[in-house]
């Protein structure tokens, strides 16, 4: 079998995996919980919810780089290979979790991250397997090709989720075991490294800086998000602003040391490539304007429009997923006919292009009304995503395609890291205007309601615990009104008393955010447009001999 078959097959099935995987876990949450009988929607369980969400997206961010470079110096197929290897075992062991309650929760937090061990060796190695197989005149469409197999991956793990968590939410865990057994066999038979071992010193100091003050970073703003002293959000934490505080000092030293050693882990002197510096800084605000927006329309349809039209809030996690797919279908759709065109005319135009069209989309989705028609937020979702398709992978393609061989695992990495960086600051930072808004709003709308009952009340509910109780897929109101008498609860436990309650407060924040996202777009595109596409009529940075060496190393493979 060709051996650009063998590569785009193996990247495939971790891609796959990694949709299918997020998306079963997201569809599968009630049912974990109520198996390990553990409530989240507490006000004192949101720090471990917390984490079963963006741990994953915290430690690949702390580690991506790290192993890029260590993936450079080694082989990058092998450590894809065993990338494949930790997800299965995370997997098998999140599966055979046995305790309950907190503990359960926190054998659940602990595998996750094991988890993403094997996550993020897999895609800080993905790209760069490709890279390595693939000329890069032909880099664009197998990048765009791997975008297909992610939404197969996204579609399957929400009907395979929603299909095991009625039986046991075991086995979605199971399922990715099997999955991730099946890469690591085939990787390990197929794949073979291309580049040879870099005998070159691992740049310790800079590896523990890197990775501590990522982590503290993203730790220390994800609990910005949790009341702290009556307040709604945890800004005025100390261990929080101590946490910031700390891991800007770690980073501006990692800055430092990485400008002094002979080895550096994060190659500084890569952004003076004008497609490297370009492409990874159109992609970290584009991900700074898109992640925190997916999760805002996960509230949308999950704590308005679907409980409006009848959806039991059990049930809204997948059919908001479900309701989503037109957005994950425009990515794939136009994914392989951006990434073959990029190949042939260059991908300036097309990023641009793409980020323009996503820009729109956000502004259409914000002139939208809570109860809107369903039709119309297909289209625009579609539009959305179509236009992030067309950005993705030819952006990619340019950015790996400029870097030397030996660099391509670091390169990875470094695009890994500021990307996930973003996304989790996406995350923060919308979110933290949504529970601005809601706070107020919501409160005044439950007194008034009680007060027309006579009842006097004056306990605050904090709308991070409503909101993520939405998300969830958890009738928001329904703890509190398990407290009243049963003639005054079922009238505010009801969709519709929800709905009139949070949708003002929501609806501006959403499109606050939409405005906000759409500027960072547009941003995002002229900065695209700065590059200047060297995978089009020429090799780029990498000498004649450097290809010709890529060419020997392909064929003795």
């Amino acid at each position: 079998m060709d051996r650009k078959i063998l590569a785009l097959t193996n990247t495939s099935i971790g891609i796959f995996m990694a949709f299918a995987n997020y998306n079963m876990i997201i569809i599968a949450l009630p049912a974990i919980f109520k198996g390990l009988n553990f409530n989240p929607t507490s006000p004192d369980s949101l720090g471990y919810l917390i984490w079963v969400i963006l741990g994953y997206m915290v430690i690949t961010s702390s580690l991506v780089v790290t192993f890029g470079r260590i993936s450079d110096l080694k082989g990058r197929a092998r450590f894809y290979s065993i990338g494949f290897l930790i997800f299965a075992i995370a997997s098998a062991l999140l599966a055979s979790i046995t305790a309950t309650g907190n503990l359960g929760v926190l054998e659940m937090i602990f595998f996750r991250l094991l988890q993403g061990v094997g996550g993020g060796l897999l895609m800080v190695n993905s790209t760069a397997v490709l890279t390595d197989y693939f000329d890069r005149r032909e880099l664009g469409k197998a990048l765009g090709l791997n975008q297909v197999a992610g939404l197969v991956g996204g579609v399957a793990g929400l009907i395979i989720g929603g299909v095991l968590s009625i039986y046991n939410w075991r086995y979605i865990f199971v399922f990715s075991a099997l999955v991730g057994i099946v890469g690591t066999i085939w990787s390990f038979l197929t794949l073979k490294d291309i580049q040879k071992p870099i005998k070159r010193s691992i740049d310790v100091i800079g590896n523990t800086l890197f990775a501590l003050g990522v982590t503290i970073l993203l730790i220390s703003v994800t609990y910005g998000l949790l009341p702290y002293n009556n307040q709604p959000l945890g800004w005025s934490d100390p261990w929080v602003m101590i946490g910031i505080v700390i891991s800007l000092s770690m980073i501006g030293s990692f800055i430092y040391v990485e400008k002094k050693v002979k080895d550096p882990m994060f190659d500084l002197s890569l952004f003076k490539n004008k497609d490297f510096s370009t492409s990874n800084t159109a992609n970290m605000v584009a991900s700074l304007a898109r992640q925190g927006i997916l999760l805002m329309l996960l509230v949308l349809l999950q704590g308005i429009w679907l409980p409006l039209h009848g959806v039991p809030y059990c049930q809204t996690p997948f059919w908001a997923g479900i309701y989503l797919i037109p957005n994950v279908l425009g990515f794939a759709t136009l994914g392989p006919i951006s990434g073959i065109l990029s190949d042939r005319y260059g991908g300036k135009i097309l990023t641009s292009l793409g980020l323009i069209i996503s820009a729109l989309g956000f502004i259409f989705l914000a002139l939208l009304p809570y109860n809107f028609n369903i039709y119309e937020f297909f289209l625009i979702t579609f539009i959305q995503g179509a236009g992030m398709g067309l950005f993705t992978a030819p952006n990619t393609a340019d950015m790996m395609a400029s870097v030397s061989i030996e660099k391509r695992g670091m390169a990875s990495g470094m695009r890994a890291a500021l990307q996930n960086t973003a996304s989790a600051f996406s995350v923060v930072l919308y979110f933290s205007i949504l529970i601005s808004a809601m706070t107020g709003s919501l409160n005044s709308s439950i007194f008034s309601a009680l007060a027309q009952y006579g009842i006097s009340f004056h306990q605050t509910i904090p709308a991070s615990v409503v909101i993520f109780s939405a998300l969830l897929g958890y009738d928001p109101l329904g703890a509190f009104a398990s407290t009243l008498p049963h003639s005054i609860a079922v009238k505010i436990d009801n969709p519709h008393f929800f709905v009139t309650t949070i949708a003002p407060s929501f609806m501006s924040s959403l499109r606050l955010t939409l405005y906000i996202s759409a500027v960072l777009l547009f941003m995002s595109a002229i900065i695209s447009a700065l590059r200047e596409s060297g995978r089009v009529g020429r090799l780029g940075n990498n000498t004649q001999r450097e290809q010709e060496t890529e060419r020997t190393a392909t064929k003795r493979s």
